[in-house]
């Protein structure tokens, strides 16, 4: 069975790291989002996978075409313009003979857990298409799904308002037909209506899905996203190549890749993720649920807690990041601190360009984009955005001027 992957969305919601990357190429635990997907897709014996791209995609590609798939073969097909999830679905047209099924997923999607196994085994249970539903984080955000006890779709409300709300949501995972481009065509590319149709006419079954899921919309959801793939993890795993110097401390479940360096004196709780080629200084502290990314420097006496690194970025001595998100490339000075949450413990907003997003979280630090620098000694406020190619100066107490 060929897979195809949606990974044509801009993510508005998702800056400032959206801005740079598709969401899918989002790292999390050490891996990309499509990495983990491509991962779960092999294990489920899918090989032949074909990725709608548009935004971002040359970066995509080329970040694709250097890495080893363990045998996967990928295909890229672009949405050219943005038309909604049904006219990408419409791009792949071509690739699926008369007759033949497809799994179709969203690539904004996570799951640690195999999903893809999970709805195959539904489908071959059926023999018709079906759609993954789950219990979901929240009603109003998703696709609502209403059964009957032989467990078909009867009705999908999408985004639902009042109390029209169904006890499942979709996961964003479907085994469809190649009949449906026709369905797609007939209800001018509508997704939604096309999948409505399905239901009405009692052609669509739902694939229970019990375990974790998370669909990716804001930036703070990356930090569970992580959080739900460290978990997973049932034993500590260290590269041969890694150098740890003496008196360092590891506690629960640790991964650490090829070459990291690890000075004498630091502490690691698990579950947390270095990567490859990365150093951690004297005496620092790596707290549980981080994940530092490939080439990462972190200096003496640094805390990191609860927090995702992307690739090649720094993180200067005497430092504490906290329940943030830090691009790729970023250089954070000696001393800087983000502040993770409120004096008064009220709910974290995050401003997002004109947007003011209520998080429901009273603890949160800063979203930093790719290659920002910020200056020693900088305290960033909680909820922060800083959008890429920021240069915050260093903060001084006392100047020459002074």
């Amino acid at each position: 069975m060929k897979a195809i992957i949606l990974a044509a969305g801009e993510g508005a919601h998702l800056s400032p790291f959206s801005e740079t990357r598709p969401i899918s190429m989002i790292g999390v635990a050490g891996r990309t989002m499509l990495d983990n997907t491509f991962g779960l897709l092999k294990s489920a014996g899918i090989n032949d996978i074909f990725i709608v791209v548009r935004h971002k995609k040359d970066k995509l590609i080329e970040r694709l075409q250097q890495q080893d798939h363990n045998g996967l073969n990928l295909h890229y097909v672009e949405q050219k313009r943005k038309l909604g999830i049904g006219h990408a679905v419409m791009q792949i047209k071509n690739k699926i003979s008369p007759g033949e099924y497809f799994l179709l997923l969203y690539g904004d999607t996570l799951t640690a857990e195999n999903i893809f196994s999970k709805v195959q085994q539904s489908f071959h249970s059926f023999k018709c298409p079906v759609a993954s539903i789950c219990l979901p984080p929240s009603n109003q955000m998703f696709g609502n799904v209403f059964l009957n006890a032989r467990m078909e779709i009867t009705k999908i409300v999408e985004k639902p308002k009042g109390n029209n709300f169904g006890n499942y949501v979709l996961a964003g995972v479907f085994i469809l037909p190649e009949s449906f481009f026709d369905l797609l065509k007939k209800n001018k590319r509508s997704m939604e209506k096309s999948l409505q149709v399905m239901a009405k006419d009692g052609d669509l079954m739902a694939s229970m899905w019990e375990n974790e899921w998370l669909d990716i919309v804001y930036p703070w959801e990356i930090l569970q996203a992580n959080k739900i793939v460290l978990d997973s993890w049932g034993e500590s795993s260290i590269a041969k190549s890694a150098v740890m110097e003496s008196n360092v401390t590891m506690q629960g479940v640790v991964n650490i890749g090829e070459n990291v360096v690890i000075k004498a004196g630091a502490v690691l709780e698990g579950p947390c993720s270095i990567g490859g080629g990365s150093y951690i200084g004297n005496n620092s502290l790596i707290r549980s649920y981080t994940s530092i990314g490939r080439n990462c420097s972190v200096g003496y006496g640094v805390e990191l807690k609860n927090c995702v690194v992307l690739d090649k970025s720094g993180i200067g001595r005497l430092s504490f990041v906290g329940d943030s998100v830090i691009g790729e490339n970023v250089d954070i000075g000696a001393g800087c601190m983000t502040v993770n949450r409120n004096t008064n413990w009220e709910k974290i907003q995050v401003k997002n360009g004109k947007t003011t997003l209520s998080t429901n979280m009273k603890k949160l630090g800063a979203f930093v984009g790719d290659d920002v620098v910020i200056g020693a000694g900088n305290t960033v406020q909680p909820g922060t955005v800083v959008l890429p190619g920021k240069n915050l100066p260093a903060c001084y107490s006392v100047t020459n001027k002074t």
